[in-house]
């Protein structure tokens, strides 16, 4: 089934922005094989924010690869892009071919367990070109992921498997919050990665 464009799969979100699950683009040997691959290879460092005025160290860990070492600014703190790994580059391959669209950059995220999760949040910083798409792939555990729309509070909630795409695109950022909620279901590690355009 070519899914090309979006042509063969429904928006999850019911207004004001484009959210396409693609489900499994990659199966089970090639889920295990990427995971295990950028597990041990990313180079990975907890993330960090400053919230009022304060430095504070998650235990949830990050990367950040692209095409050039673009500086990335989010939670007031600034990271340089590293050159990318094999992996990294045959996964972007690999979702430019099923969406259509182009990338540039990954910010990684390596959750260890369903402890650790991301609160409610929009990808809208300015270095980001404003409504490209984000592309995000989800290696290991699975877990629960949810939008809420800023105006109306309403929400929309899926289950990302192993191996799984997501597109957010259009308005979704302007419109619309996400978030990767804690569980007591997920034991072992996920790893997401979120394939964005740096505006240049």
């Amino acid at each position: 089934m070519d899914l090309f464009n979006n042509d063969s799969i429904d928006n999850c979100l019911p207004n004001d922005g484009e959210v396409y699950y693609y489900g499994n683009i990659l199966n089970i040997e090639q889920a295990q094989y990427y995971f295990e691959h950028l597990l041990k290879n990313i180079e990975w460092d907890y993330d960090k924010a400053i919230i009022y005025g304060k430095l504070i160290v998650t235990k949830r860990k990050v990367a950040w690869y692209a095409d050039q070492p673009f500086d990335y600014t989010y939670s007031k703190i600034t990271k340089s892009a590293l050159p990318w790994t094999m992996e990294l580059l045959e996964l972007k391959k690999i979702i430019e071919k099923k969406t259509g669209e182009t990338f540039n950059a990954c910010l990684l995220n390596l959750y260890h367990n369903g402890n650790e999760s991301m609160t409610w949040h929009s990808d809208s910083e300015k270095d980001l070109k404003k409504n490209a798409a984000i592309g995000s792939i989800s290696l290991g555990a699975e877990r629960k992921f949810s939008f809420k729309h800023k105006t109306t509070k309403q929400t929309v909630s899926m289950v990302l498997e192993t191996g799984s795409l997501l597109v957010m695109k259009g308005a979704t950022q302007t419109h619309w919050l996400h978030r990767l909620p804690p569980t007591k279901k997920a034991k072992s590690p996920r790893i997401n990665l979120t394939f964005r355009t740096i505006q240049i």
